[in-house]
């Protein structure tokens, strides 16, 4: 037999620390390949062109990205509504066709109304207009028995209906009940002769940075119109509807004061093509005594309900003194 084979040696493991340490001091450098070939140079510094256009223009000249920003002021709003009109049977003025007269972001103007008259707390026919409210006999009306979408409780009895026309269940209720009597009146030829006044403060707390804006809007003011006016038709009118103003404050503080001003916008925010969504209605009652019984005039009123919107977003270069700090 020949002689036994040896193992192969061990490399001590100093020898392998020591490689290490001097690969740690090697580096590589990528190769770089020269492509003469004009159309994708042109293509290549176009690119690199319209990257740096990007960051000039965009991001530091209209987005001004080297300022300190910020967005959500601080906002209050108070209007004022202007104006009479008249409908068919009497004189409108700003005390009956603003709802409500506090003078928030949020108010609604009267563009028609339908009025139930004298109504009283007794007896009388459930409206036609109820789900299960028609009837043949008095079994058809359980006693005690209330409908979320009627307008009382039912009596168990089965009565003729204000017109003649078929029965309904009885119901103790105000009546006679909105769809028994009710007279409508337009006020829509009023929407061009009023005028909202809007006073808006914000303030941008970062910057320490408060102003005060206001407008007059409505159909006779060019400068600042009525946005509803321009998009309303007689069905609009009709129906009502919500109208957005929104106020947008886009301000460079590094500019003086007056230099920041507000932009106004109008815009519809009820959904016109969702029939079910559209317009806008509401209803309210105005009580009085009527030799010695209580007695109202149920108001369902249809209107443009006015939603005063604000937004904002102000900047300034950074490690400058604030002009605007007192």
């Amino acid at each position: 037999m020949g002689a036994a084979e040896r193992p192969p040696a061990r490399r001590p493991r100093a020898m392998g620390c020591w490689r290490c340490f001097w690969e740690f001091w090697n580096y590589e450098t990528p190769k770089v390949i020269v492509v003469k070939n004009r159309s994708l140079s042109i293509m290549y510094r176009g690119v690199q062109l319209l990257i740096l256009l990007y960051f000039i223009w965009y991001v530091f000249i209209i987005q001004k990205g080297y300022q300190e920003s910020e967005t959500g002021p601080e906002s209050s709003v108070v209007t004022k509504v202007k104006g009479v009109s008249r409908s068919h049977s009497k004189v409108w003025d700003v005390e009956e066709y603003v709802k409500p007269a506090e003078g928030g972001s949020v108010f609604s103007i009267l563009t028609r109304v339908e009025v139930t008259h004298s109504q009283t707390l007794e007896s009388c026919p459930e409206s036609l207009e109820v789900p299960h409210a028609a009837c043949s006999s008095d079994s058809d009306c359980v006693a005690g028995e209330m409908d979320m979408l009627g307008n009382g409780e039912r009596t168990g009895r089965c009565v003729p209906y204000y017109s003649g026309l078929g029965k309904t269940c009885e119901v103790t209720a105000w009546c006679p009940v909105e769809d028994g009597w009710t007279v409508s009146e337009s006020l829509g030829k009023m929407a061009a002769q009023f005028t909202i006044l809007i006073k808006n403060n914000i303030h941008f707390p970062r910057f320490g940075f408060s102003k005060y804006g206001s407008a007059v809007t409505g159909e006779s003011h060019a400068s600042c119109p009525l946005g509803a006016s321009q998009e309303q038709s007689r069905e609009e009118l009709h129906r009502g509807g919500v109208i957005g103003v929104i106020i947008n404050w886009n301000c460079n503080l590094d500019l003086p004061d007056s230099s920041c001003n507000p932009s106004y916008s109008f815009r519809r925010l009820d959904p016109k093509s969702i029939q079910v969504s559209s317009g806008y209605n509401y209803r309210f009652a105005k009580y009085y005594s009527c030799n010695g019984t209580n007695t109202r005039s149920l108001i369902k009123a249809y209107g443009i309900r006015i939603d005063v919107i604000v937004h904002g977003q102000v900047g300034r270069e950074p490690f400058q003194p604030d002009p605007h700090h007192h």
